[in-house]
This record gives C-alpha cells, sequence and structure tokens, in this order.
C-alpha cells in the first residue's frame, strides 16, 4: 500500500476533520484505491519508523492550478450543506483553518517550492475505520 505523508496536518487528520489535500504528483491515484496516511514517509533519522495514521480510500483525484482554490467554488460535500461556509471551504478541508486562500496558496507554494500555475492534483479521500 501506498503512504502518503501528513507532516503539516497529523492533528486535522487524526481529527477526521481534513478529507482533501492537494499533492504534487501521485496523479495514478485512482478512485477507489486505498493509501496509508503517515505523519512522515521520507527524510526518518536512522533508526526512527514511519508512523502510521490511518488508512484512507481515493475519492477522486483531479488536476487543477493550485491558485483554482482561490477563485473556484468546490463541491460541498453531502451532509455539509448546513455547516457555516468558514468550516466547508477547502482550506478547512485542507486541514488549515485559519488560513485564507490565498495564505493557504502561498504556503503550499512556499513548502513545495513551486509557483502559484503549478499543477497540482486535488484529492479527495475518506478515512477507512
Amino acid at each position: 500500500m501506498r503512504l502518503m505523508s501528513f507532516r503539516l496536518t497529523t492533528g486535522p487528520f487524526l481529527d477526521f476533520s481534513k478529507d482533501v489535500t492537494r499533492r504534487l504528483g501521485w496523479a495514478n491515484l485512482k478512485p477507489g484505491e486505498h493509501f496509508m496516511g503517515v505523519k512522515q514517509a521520507q527524510g526518518l533519522r536512522k533508526g526512527e519508523q514511519v508512523q502510521r495514521l490511518g488508512e484512507c480510500v481515493c475519492l477522486s483525484n483531479e488536476p487543477e492550478e493550485i491558485r483554482c482554490i482561490e477563485y473556484s467554488p468546490y463541491r460541498i460535500p453531502a451532509g455539509m450543506e448546513t455547516w457555516p461556509a468558514s468550516i466547508r471551504s477547502e482550506v478547512y478541508r485542507e486541514g488549515f483553518p485559519k488560513l485564507t486562500p490565498a495564505q493557504f496558496v502561498e504556503m503550499f507554494c512556499r513548502e513545495m517550492k513551486c509557483n502559484r500555475k503549478t499543477v497540482v492534483n486535488r484529492i479527495e479521500f475518506a478515512r477507512v475505520i
């Protein structure tokens, strides 16, 4: 099973508030495929082991420019229609409830060393319990 790191969003992953992630790569992850969420998959020191956080299943995987999060409305997940917009927003679903979409794009580009026009994969997933 493939490992996907949630180093920056371990807390939201564990409390089930994170159900969307944007990734460089992962274009071949298909809906229905399972993967394992981990705290960190690469750069472990000698003797450190991968910390498994939970199994997930991909619901959708669509390419988009990272800047699209600032402009495009996204689907509201079933059951969240009546929730406040701030809670159902993409940055909240990404695990960054205190960031604006513009701040999220800036942070993503800084962390991933890319620019606003970089095509990323928007992966919607569900935790397997």
